[in-house]
């Protein structure tokens, strides 16, 4: 491939390296084609710079810091001091290792990585436009589209990166907070307002509902919300901001409830938390057949297909859940179909998981979306304080919760306790292969570990558990 002012052919352009674009990229060119990775700023994308990786970094060193202050009843005393800065170092390290790493991949499967923006001028070309204001001209015979999604605003309190930020811009903060005021109340916003309540910020979270994690069983977020208040978090429920002000040179943040009670909150810091838009402005999408539905996002079928039939979407921009391992998966999926393999996003769980204290993962369908959807069920729990590998490292608070068909078969698992990411896993595969209770509870766990609770919660259903 030859680029230049002259017309460059390839197989399959790939717009965007975040981990949809990437995984295909590097999938398709397995698979025998030419591919060229366009990427405006470096690869991995939200996840790798703004998202999964800097929070969970975050997140874990706070989360080390508050255990080594709060060892319980173990016998242990101790304190700690930290250097904040050095901290961000090391997550910018972590970084930096999976950046590079994704680059030796690209290199190393044959993936030719351009840096620029793509803008689509037809169906079958794209010009990029590199950092140097060079423009090359690319015909392509089919396109993936992985140009991610970003923060979106709160009207009222527009980002200006120093008093009203994101969630980008908390990760790369270089000094605590001493009082920050959270808009929204999702999985953001209690992962992070968790994270800066263990480093001692003083956590005030602002919802429009009633309960926070709104879009997770209720019985989940119920244990979640418990320990944020041990953790001083203040959560103000049916309220929304109203406006800003300043009182003794601190910024105040006044919101209204429901009734038209109003309530000051003072701040260093206003992080608005809620939601993301597709990043599909300014790229040339009006210049093909593909079409976007209400919120902006572009629609796809099973295939990752798009309306144009020569192009696919994968990841963010293509719709919720927004999460990466679902853009692997989707990205491979457009590759393979790219191939003319028979591949298709036909998953029956897409597991989440939620970095707060406890975590929360799950996978499947809830008790009450299983029941919308028509449903008979039967429910089966067990409690982290019956595991003794949950006593053993003093974590006792959660539960597993099985969600099965009154024939057995399990249609949703959800964990609320420590290190629930970890043992989701299990509970994804469980639902692909369309397991049933006696499948999970007659599968050998090893003693002492959490996950045995997923058998446990199994022979609960089935009458035969002996633990609790």
């Amino acid at each position: 491939m030859v680029m230049g002012d002259i017309v460059t052919g390839c197989d399959v352009l790939v717009v965007g390296g975040g981990p949809g674009g990437y995984t295909a990229a590097i999938r398709a060119s397995q698979l025998g084609k030419d591919v060229i990775l366009v990427e405006k700023y470096d690869l991995g994308g939200t996840c790798v710079y703004r998202g999964c990786i800097p929070s969970k970094a975050l997140i874990h060193a706070a989360s080390f810091i508050y255990d080594i202050k709060n060892p319980g009843n173990i016998g242990i005393k101790s304190s700690v001091e930290f250097d904040y800065k050095k901290i961000q170092q090391w997550k910018y390290e972590v970084v930096k290792k999976l950046r590079d790493g994704i680059g030796s991949l690209c290199k190393k499967y044959g993936v030719q990585v351009v840096k620029g923006e793509a803008y689509f001028e037809s169906p079958g070309k794209a010009r990029i436009t590199s950092q140097d204001g060079t423009i090359s001209t690319f015909e392509f015979e089919n396109a993936i589209i992985a140009t991610g999604s970003q923060p979106r605003e709160f009207p009222e309190f527009p980002f200006d990166g120093k008093l009203i930020i994101n969630s980008n811009d908390a990760l790369g903060l270089m000094k605590v907070p001493e009082e920050l005021v959270i808009l929204g109340a999702g999985y953001i916003s209690v992962e992070l307002g968790t994270m800066f309540a263990k480093l001692g910020t003083k956590v005030k979270i602002v919802h429009r509902s009633s309960r926070i994690l709104s879009m997770f069983d209720k019985e989940l977020a119920e244990v979640v919300s418990q320990k944020m208040k041990k953790l001083g978090i203040e959560v103000y429920y049916n309220s929304r901001p109203l406006r800003l002000g300043t009182e003794n040179n601190k910024t105040v943040v006044t919101v209204v409830d429901d009734k038209g009670k109003e309530t000051q909150l003072k701040a260093d810091k206003v992080l608005a938390a809620v939601g993301v838009k597709p990043n599909t402005g300014n790229i040339g999408l009006e210049n093909t057949k593909i079409e976007l539905d209400k919120n902006g996002f572009i629609k796809v079928d099973e295939k990752r297909k798009t309306s144009d039939p020569k192009i696919f979407a994968v990841g963010d921009v293509a719709g919720p859940p927004f999460l990466a391992h679902k853009a692997f998966r989707e990205g491979k999926v457009a590759a393979e179909v790219i191939a003319g393999l028979p591949s298709a996003f036909d998953n029956r769980a897409v597991p989440q998981t939620v970095f707060s204290d406890p975590e929360i993962a799950t996978a499947g369908l809830d008790e009450e979306s299983a029941r919308k959807n028509g449903f008979e069920i039967k429910i089966g729990k067990f409690p982290f304080r019956a595991s003794g590998s949950a006593l053993t490292l003093d974590r006792t608070e959660g539960f597993v919760k099985i969600v099965a068909k009154t024939d057995g078969e399990i249609i949703g698992i959800h964990i609320v306790g420590a290190n629930a990411s970890m043992m989701i896993s299990e509970a994804s595969h469980s639902i692909e292969m369309a397991a049933f209770l006696e499948d999970l509870a007659g599968t050998i766990h090893p003693h002492p570990t959490l996950p045995e609770m997923l058998a446990e919660a199994a022979e609960v259903m089935l009458g035969k558990v002996v633990h609790i």
